[in-house]
């Protein structure tokens, strides 16, 4: 097993722990050295009052694809954590899923700087909704 191999796995089975991610029924779609994509379905449950996916949603697979990006160049005896996370909200997010493309800008030795692109996904179109940007932290891994 290679290297990136044994991230990859790594990065997809603490994927799989987070409830959060579970309660969205978000999925990991994709990972490459320094890059993740997350989507989630717009679900009744997580709408807000005028029908569009809640900011939360956005938030949410946007800071953890970002964090996996992170968590890609960072050895396999870390974990991620969020330092800080900025969005800016660009269009309501009308859709039948939400996509989070996160990306690494940076990879320092203690901090790492990144973003995410949120797509609204209908069909085959795709419409960029936000735009994060954060940093992120190796942690050491939970026992």
């Amino acid at each position: 097993m290679d290297d990136f191999t044994a991230i990859e796995a790594a990065a997809r089975a603490s994927f799989a722990s987070q409830t959060m991610m579970q309660t969205m029924g978000a999925a990991l779609i994709e990972t490459g050295p320094g890059r993740c994509v997350i989507r989630a379905p717009i679900a009744p449950h997580l709408k807000q009052q005028h029908g569009a996916a809640h900011a939360g949603l956005a938030f949410t697979i946007g800071d953890s694809a970002a964090g996996y990006a992170a968590l890609t160049l960072m050895g396999l005896e870390s974990d991620v954590m969020t330092v800080e996370m900025k969005i800016n909200l660009l269009s309501p997010a009308i859709g039948d899923a939400l996509e989070a493309v996160g990306e690494v800008v940076r990879a320092g030795k203690r901090l790492t700087v990144v973003r995410a692109e949120v797509f609204a996904l209908t069909g085959e179109n795709r419409k960029s909704i936000a735009l994060l940007q954060g940093t992120m932290i190796p942690v050491a891994q939970r026992a």
